[in-house]
């Protein structure tokens, strides 16, 4: 009980300092809101129109999508975090500290949960003001928010994975947007699937956000999306998981140097 105490105690403290980086360096938290922010004025008054979604309206059909890329790209400060950590010997100071180091970790990952919150409010707050609406009750509301919430939260252990992998802050963003980026866009994300070429159909058919984003327009408007819902959250959990416990294996690799 005590050593489990220890350990929250270290996760809550590494994730108030990675917080506090967000008010010492508002650049970071810009780029984080502005960026969505223009995805959202781009799509709808520049490309929406082009864009056909037969049975609602092309912001309604879109805000869920940048929802989910938005909550897919928050770990991105873990990721910057822990690759300058790294590049300046931080963790070896952390190593010669009495603290568990999974907190190194744990507390990075749990302070991103703070950053997406801000985000989501940001994308919801703009989405309504040029047209989204909610279409379900706030049952659904509410769970649609958790699940992005759990979204967010998994690919920041992808982007912890990543922190520790790259050679340097640079080349974790090369790596962010040249393997998760383009998985957004083949998805429903910003276009039917059905709109695109047959050959690339079932690639964005069978792509994880393809679900993730179906998930989330069903509870935000009512569509009827079958299993979706359970398959993201399990996706969500499955690649926490995963990538859990590969950013642990490479931690545990970097530290033993």
């Amino acid at each position: 009980m005590k050593a489990a105490a220890g350990e929250l105690s270290d996760m809550w403290v590494l994730a108030v300092r990675s917080a506090k980086r967000i008010p010492r360096q508002p650049d970071l938290l810009i780029g984080f809101t502005v960026q969505p922010v223009m995805f959202v004025l781009l799509f709808v008054y520049v490309l929406g129109g082009a864009i056909s979604t037969p049975g609602y309206s092309y912001v309604d059909y879109l805000i869920p999508g940048i929802i989910v890329q938005t909550m897919a790209f928050g770990g991105f400060v873990t990721a910057l975090g822990l690759s300058e950590d790294l590049k300046k010997g931080l963790m070896d100071r952390f190593r010669s500290l009495p603290m568990s180091r999974s907190a190194v970790l744990t507390g990075r990952t749990l302070a991103d949960v703070s950053t997406n919150v801000v985000q989501l409010v940001v994308v919801l707050v703009v989405g309504l003001l040029v047209g989204f609406d909610f279409k379900t009750g706030i049952g659904d509301v509410i769970a649609g928010i958790a699940l992005l919430l759990l979204i967010g939260y998994s690919f920041s252990w992808v982007f912890a994975y990543l922190g520790l992998a790259a050679s340097s802050p640079e080349a974790v963003n090369a790596y962010g947007f040249t393997i998760i980026f383009p998985l957004t866009f083949i998805s429903s994300a910003f276009v039917p699937v059905d709109s695109m070429p047959s050959w690339l159909q079932p690639v964005a058919e069978h792509n994880p956000f393809t679900i993730m984003v179906n998930a989330v327009r069903g509870l935000f408007l009512g569509i009827p999306v079958g299993n979706d819902v359970w398959l993201a959250t399990a996706w969500s959990i499955g690649i926490a998981a995963v990538f859990a416990a590969l950013a642990i294996w490479r931690y545990r690799r970097v530290v033993a140097k």
